[in-house]
């Protein structure tokens, strides 16, 4: 097997008779059969071909190949969005009375998705502390399918013991999906750890400058038909185009998130020590309260830094608009650095409680911490910060 950053440059689609060495776009609707009894047999799934690209095409079929080889999964589907992954996935899977167990500190789309819609089609879900895995298997029930988690957590930069949950999930005959953005693949796999499925927003670390909406969801290949065959149906493709930029920005990903991950620990280490910062986290601090399960399952610990600045709501305030270079945007996993205030942003739709209890409160600051020198991201910050 090759390794990693051989994967994500040598997986590519056959070439054309023109024998590109980059592989090309393919901006087509639709393909074309030899015959009725082609087109027939296509229609049928005695054929494994291009039909439709709302159910496949060559150029996002070699973005979801690289992520099944990057995740170690047996087959994927690519959408138009990571909240479009995340959606198609649970309402491929889900019916009418089924539960799902999720962690209590999620992004807050999954939230709302959780609390506002699911529950118009009977399904429920019940969050368990992210701190007590123990007390996540008590809440299991008979009608629960999923146990649904995040690690590192959005926006709080939790980590979970993901191989604890998988042993929960794999125990109780349950479907582990694990959303793995915040880590990319270069980073974690969380199938070795025992999930079933794993959701990214390709639009994050993938793409990594900011141009395109993408998600994908790879794994086993059972449950990833069940998904394919409500998206087929249903239509969140991710477009060819999306895909073929996309599949070029993997083939930097290794690289690119190195530099993120030497850049955001070292803004780390400098805002620990911060006399204006009430606590910091990031995954590879040593006073991360999770920092060995996250160098167990983590080979660094991603472009994330969260932190709290002292003085609440209005030192927040202030603190961003002192920002001076770093972007203030409520993207992530970009080359340029990005502050984002998730209490009025990521998250302003949860209540009061529900963000305290995922630990957001009015002073917290994500910094997504990109590719610009070091130097100039620590000095921006403390400039805002005095």
């Amino acid at each position: 097997m090759k390794k990693f950053e051989t994967e994500a440059i040598r997986t590519q689609t056959e070439r054309s008779q023109f024998l590109e060495h980059s592989t090309p776009m393919y901006l087509t609707s639709s393909f074309v059969f030899e015959d009725a009894e082609d087109m027939r047999a296509s229609f049928a799934e005695e054929k494994e071909r291009n039909i439709y690209s709302r159910y496949s095409n060559p150029t996002s079929n070699e973005f979801i190949e690289k992520i099944c080889k990057m995740e170690g999964a047996e087959s994927g589907f690519a959408f138009a969005s990571g909240m479009a992954a995340v959606f198609s996935t649970l309402a491929a899977l889900v019916d009418t009375g089924d539960h799902i167990l999720s962690a209590r500190s999620i992004f807050g789309s999954t939230h709302t998705l959780f609390t506002k819609f699911l529950p118009k089609w009977g399904v429920t879900s019940s969050y368990f502390p992210i701190d007590d895995l123990d007390a996540a298997e008590k809440m299991i029930t008979s009608k629960t399918k999923i146990i649904y988690a995040e690690s590192p957590t959005n926006p709080g930069v939790d980590v979970l013991d993901l191989e604890k949950l998988g042993e929960i999930a794999k125990k109780h005959k349950l479907i582990f999906i694990v959303d793995n953005c915040f880590a990319s693949p270069y980073l974690q796999q969380p199938i070795k750890f025992g999930a079933d499925l794993v959701i990214h927003s390709g639009t994050k670390l993938m793409d990594g400058q900011g141009r395109v909406l993408a998600g994908v969801t790879v794994g086993s290949a059972d449950l990833v038909d069940k998904v394919y065959r409500f998206a087929r149906i249903t239509g969140p493709a991710l477009s060819p185009f999306n895909a073929w930029v996309l599949t070029k920005s993997l083939e930097t990903l290794a690289i690119r998130v190195d530099r993120h991950c030497e850049n955001a620990l070292k803004l780390a280490e400098f805002l620990e020590g911060h006399p204006k910062v009430s606590w910091v986290k990031y995954p590879f601090l040593k006073s991360h309260p999770m920092y060995t399960v996250a160098k167990k399952q983590m080979k660094a610990g991603g472009s994330i830094v969260a932190f709290e600045v002292k003085g609440g709501l209005k030192a927040g305030k202030k603190f961003f608009d002192s920002i001076k270079m770093l972007s203030l945007s409520a993207n992530l996993g970009d080359s340029r650095s990005i502050v984002t205030h998730p209490a009025s942003t990521t998250h302003s739709k949860l209540s009061v409680e529900d963000r305290l209890e995922s630990g957001i409160t009015d002073g917290s600051v994500r910094v997504s911490v990109g590719l610009e020198h070091i130097d100039d991201i620590i000095a921006d910050i403390e400039q805002a910060l005095g």
